[in-house]
């Protein structure tokens, strides 16, 4: 009797632990303390639902206090699943597939954090060569990592590289021509950007914007302030450009976060990942602590051919493929994320805001 009524009430401090967690992101502060439990949310839920289950299979509801904590944890659950379920199956695909490959208009993109203090250079060419994708894009890339993976210059004739030793460093490879690439430093003179024209073996071109924010995490950025400016600044500009257009990399945030969906409504491009699944990305050691924070999102002028999380190789990060598709009649098919005049005015306070000290 003793041992159930302290498993009732452990499980009833986890039950309103889980409920303040999935309240805090509501708040739509900068602070990380805001902006981190928006990453576990699948994890909130399982444990919150194993919580519904226990309570109710074990307890019998013989007080108020009891019905009130069993309904606020199904509430809590239900918002939860509410909010993962885009990236189920059970989800409308957003991006829609195509009906047939069309070579001279298809592509294959890998983006990998390769982790900077990661040393298997031998095992990321390993993989690169196994799935032999059009354009690759590397991040967290030092000098070491710069002269480790020299070879690719033999395969991929256009490149964008920048080694940096602050974790921020970024390489761009493509076998398909670059048009005007360029490094940009949209918010911090230390993390670089690279927007640039990519040429199809059609002679469609299109926009690639590559991207690294700074994640909203102790020790390496307290606030969020920074990531969702850059995002939000590349978002607008390829609303402006009305051009097909794709966005890749590690944004440092989850794909259900506020910020990542205002993202997609501002910019008007769509999440391959809605309708299909998660594919998390990071941590890749840590199997319970896994986000998708590696994220691809492309104009309505694309169609879906293939999404796959890689083999690792040493990273905390697994890779990502994509093979789109550029379609002339896309846009008719699909519907673009729209921004209401609420999410151009937030977008606009977040890009107006002054960086976090």
């Amino acid at each position: 009797m003793i041992i159930m009524h302290l498993f009732k009430q452990i499980l009833e401090v986890l039950g309103l632990i889980i409920v303040l967690f999935s309240i805090i992101p509501l708040i739509k502060n900068d602070y990380w303390i805001f902006r981190v439990f928006e990453y576990p949310r699948l994890q909130k839920l399982i444990v919150n639902v194993a919580i519904v289950i226990c309570f109710a299979s074990l307890f019998p509801l013989e007080t108020t206090q009891d019905i009130v904590f069993l309904v606020i944890t199904g509430l809590n659950a239900a918002y939860l699943l509410y909010n993962i379920l885009p990236f189920t199956f059970l989800a409308k695909k957003k991006l829609l597939k195509a009906a047939s490959i069309d070579p001279d208009n298809s592509f294959s993109i890998i983006s990998s954090n390769v982790f900077q203090d990661n040393k298997n250079t031998e095992g990321c060419m390993q993989m690169l060569e196994k799935y032999d994708p059009d354009l690759i894009l590397l991040l967290e890339t030092d000098q070491f990592w710069h002269d480790g993976i020299a070879a690719l210059k033999e395969k991929y004739p256009y490149q964008v590289l920048i080694p940096l030793e602050n974790t921020y460093g970024m390489m761009l490879y493509s076998r398909l021509k670059l048009i005007n690439p360029q490094v940009r430093y949209l918010v911090d003179p230390e993390i670089p950007s690279i927007k640039t024209q990519v040429q199809l073996a059609s002679g469609k071109i299109l926009d690639l914007y590559c991207v690294h924010p700074t994640p909203p995490v102790p020790g390496e950025n307290s606030y969020s302030t920074e990531r969702d400016k850059e995002l939000l600044l590349v978002a607008k500009e390829v609303k402006a450009d009305k051009k097909p257009c794709i966005v890749v990399g590690d944004l440092n945030d989850v794909a259900w976060s506020y910020t990542t969906e205002l993202f997609s409504k501002i910019s008007g491009l769509l999440d391959p990942r809605i309708g299909r699944g998660f594919y998390n990305t990071f941590h890749a050691q840590h199997v319970l602590l896994r986000f998708p924070l590696d994220h691809v999102f492309c104009s309505t002028d694309f169609k879906f051919i293939s999404l796959k999380r890689l083999e690792n190789f040493n990273s905390d990060h697994f890779p990502i493929l994509i093979k789109l598709q550029y379609e002339r009649n896309a846009d008719l098919e699909q519907d673009e994320p729209e921004a209401d005049a609420e999410d151009i005015e937030l977008a606009n306070e977040k890009i107006k805001k002054e960086t976090a000290s």
